[in-house]
């Protein structure tokens, strides 16, 4: 059914729609909408035989969708930012323990400063806790994306992150096609779970998740993508998605919102003639790391656009895209790091960008749209003189000075 309706509601309406038995929510921004929206369901009785459980904090938001999950309940949570650090102790013993949840990541950056806007920070800093993450584009593919999410989560017994980012998708009014319940339960058996406990034998928890599941994963997801579009009748999800690649030169490598951004800067170029096409990373843990290798084989240059940020390092998915492309040893791979805090990523700004990388005049690593003069000259300030405030706040005023009068 085709609604015009904010992303948060559509992700609400796409999770009722799998019959979760558990729903903790601890409302932190941009989230909120998702779990609220739960809540009014489960109050309303449309979605029924599910508990709604609000908690004190993200930590036990997390806690008690383990306990759901280990005593054989379809479990579901949300967060965001500081909440996904908050109940990092707690996703990695989801992931140890095989369990099945499902938890929407409403990317938003990491404080300090305090930043409610979109930047991948907070989802990317858990990319090793053993949870499956899927990375939606926009806001169709998050509500396919969850419903997707469960049957893999459950057929590999493995917990999962649907990722969508803050604000961009979850405050978005957009027309999406909601599947109807009867098709969800054509595609989404009923939860069987794999584990649960029993009172009259008593057992200790605590088992550890082999390699071998995450491998597994990989065909599973690329799998149960193919079913839901036999089902659903739409394409959606995967492990990659490829944009006008055939014939790249350039190709542009990035996961989320940016996707649909980076499309129409690459439609514009191809008028022109020249050759960059999209490597969109739908499945970003387990890392596709054939399908990324076998999609950069005949290509001169990779620009990698981070929203992530390791400090001293470089971009996070760059160096996935590193390791997975040994053996390219003709291939350039460029760095960019954008939107970080929620920067606008404007097109004008990755014309600039791939058409240094068609020059091969990119650098290995650069910042999109950094203003280094004005922060080269607040830290030599730092050396120099004090100030009120702390340093970021400090850059903060020292830009807008930079900018005042501009129009």
């Amino acid at each position: 059914m085709l609604k015009q309706i904010e992303g948060s509601l559509g992700v609400a309406e796409a999770v009722a729609l799998c019959r979760p038995e558990v729903v903790c929510a601890y409302p932190i921004s941009p989230q909120t909408h998702i779990v609220e929206n739960l809540g009014a369901m489960v109050k309303k009785g449309t979605l029924t035989d599910c508990e709604f459980i609000n908690v004190e904090s993200e930590f036990a938001a997390m806690s008690v969708a383990i306990g759901g999950s280990v005593a054989g309940g379809r479990a579901y949570t949300a967060t965001a930012s500081q909440g996904l650090l908050y109940m990092a102790e707690a996703v990695y013993n989801a992931s140890g323990l095989g369990l099945p949840i499902v938890m929407t990541v409403a990317s938003r950056a990491i404080g300090a400063p305090i930043n409610i806007w979109n930047d991948h920070s907070d989802s990317l800093s858990q990319r090793d806790c053993g949870w499956i993450q899927l990375f939606a584009e926009d806001n169709q593919e998050a509500v396919d994306l969850h419903i997707q999410a469960f049957k893999i989560a459950e057929e590999v017994s493995l917990p999962v992150m649907v990722c969508m980012d803050g604000f961009v998708l979850t405050h978005a009014f957009e027309r999406m096609d909601i599947p109807t319940q009867e098709q969800v339960d054509a595609f989404l058996p009923p939860y069987d779970p794999r584990q649960s406990l029993d009172p009259e034998n008593p057992v200790s928890i605590g088992a550890m998740v082999g390699p071998a599941h995450h491998l597994q994963s990989l065909q599973v997801i690329d799998r149960v993508s193919k079913e839901f579009e036999e089902i659903i009748g739409r394409k959606t999800g995967g492990l990659i998605d490829l944009y006008r690649a055939e014939d790249a030169e350039v190709m542009v490598i990035a996961l989320g919102s940016t996707i649909g951004t980076i499309k129409d800067v690459i439609d514009e170029m191809r008028e022109d003639g020249k050759e960059v096409g999209l490597l969109g990373i739908k499945a970003y843990r387990p890392f596709p790391q054939q399908e990324v290798f076998a999609a950069l084989e005949k290509v001169k240059t990779a620009v990698v656009i981070d929203r992530a940020l390791q400090v001293g390092i470089g971009g996070v998915v760059t160096d996935d895209i590193i390791r997975s492309t040994r053996g390219l040893d003709k291939l350039n791979i460029c760095g960019v790091i954008a939107g970080l805090g929620g920067r606008p990523i404007y097109k004008r700004s990755l014309h600039k960008v791939f058409d240094a990388a068609l020059r091969n005049e990119l650098p290995e690593l650069s910042f999109l749209d950094l203003e280094e003069k004005v922060v080269n000259d607040q830290l030599r300030h730092e050396q120099e003189e004090r100030h009120i405030g702390p340093t970021a706040e400090a850059i903060v005023r020292a830009v807008a000075d930079h900018h005042k009068g501009e129009v």
